[in-house]
């Protein structure tokens, strides 16, 4: 087994290193006058089983070309088995048509990763489920619930119990089937966000659904792009009466003015994972806290790698 790592999230990449006991692949990534990307495989990888760990977060469209020329160089080498560790999927959010004569480049990106060379495909927590059936390779759909669920659990027990008034909510309709399942473990109530979106980068809270009032409430969402949603239905649940408001959310993409939103929303505080890396912004905020989806990811690398079974990573 070989893990070679792209630029996007070198740390993430040498946790899973760690995780596994093995030494990233010596590889060369660089950039022409013009910024092509040149790749160069500096060890042998004729007949491995190679992992490809890049997440195509921001620069999404060089992040990109930089998995693909990588699958391209590991196919020339005669790698036995490629498979594209996208922890995030970038494109994830532009699933379907959205409006007469757009493209569904989710779709697109699906083919040209498969084109390259890649065999299978392995990531985490995808903006659409059905992204998956874009692929006419395998694909492992990762979630972070229990990784979440785990924090909850460390952070909020007492003896071993849980406390009462705990409320998952989901920040719009789309997120309510992983707010219940996280529900369901925690024993939580539920509640959801109905909020009317006017146009791309802005919403506005509608109204709540479920009881909020005096209960500590866990927002929890795939991904925060402008934060802009999420600190509105803060603001909205805080209105309602809720004690506390906290979010845990798989991707924190958080550009432009994301972190000071964040920072100066009602919001208690937000835990990311590292599928993308943070920034010095996000890193030096008081209520932005990473935790690590690498102990996750190395487990279900190892089980690709031995032909075992992964689908209880997924519960």
């Amino acid at each position: 087994m070989k893990l070679i790592a792209g630029n996007s999230n070198r740390p993430l990449a040498e946790a899973i290193a760690q995780n596994l006991g093995v030494d990233l692949t010596r590889a060369s990534i660089r950039r022409f006058a013009d910024m092509e990307v040149f790749v160069e495989i500096l060890e042998n990888v004729r007949g491995e089983d190679v992992f490809v760990i890049q997440p195509t977060s921001f620069p999404a469209n060089d992040t990109l070309m930089e998995l693909l020329i990588l699958i391209d160089a590991l196919r020339r080498a005669s790698a036995r088995r490629i498979t594209a560790v996208m922890p995030y999927f970038g494109y994830a959010r532009q699933d379907r048509k959205t409006s007469s004569r757009a493209p569904i480049t989710a779709k697109l990106v699906a083919n040209i990763v498969t084109t390259a060379g890649a065999h299978r495909v392995l990531t985490l927590d995808l903006h659409a489920g059905q992204i998956q059936g874009f692929f006419d390779i395998p694909v492992d759909n990762l979630f972070a619930g229990p990784v979440f669920v785990r924090h909850v659990r460390d952070s909020l027990s007492v003896q071993g119990k849980m406390p009462e008034g705990l409320t998952i909510v989901s920040p719009d309709v789309g997120g309510v089937v992983r707010a219940r399942a996280m529900a369901k473990k925690l024993d939580a109530g539920l509640a959801i966000i109905d909020k009317r979106r006017e146009k791309i980068g802005e919403s506005e809270v509608m109204n709540i659904i479920g009881d909020v009032e005096g209960r500590d409430c866990i927002m929890l969402d795939d991904i925060v792009d402008s934060a802009g949603t999420l600190c509105n239905a803060a603001g909205a649940l805080k209105d309602a009466g809720a004690k506390s408001v906290s979010a845990y959310v798989s991707h924190g993409v958080l550009s432009g003015a994301a972190v000071e939103r964040v920072n100066k929303s009602p919001l208690e505080k937000m835990i990311i994972t590292d599928s993308i890396e943070a920034t010095p912004d996000i890193i030096a905020s008081p209520k932005i806290k990473q935790i690590s989806i690498a102990p996750l990811m190395a487990e279900a690398i190892i089980r690709i790698n031995q032909e075992r079974s992964v689908s209880n990573l997924f519960g």
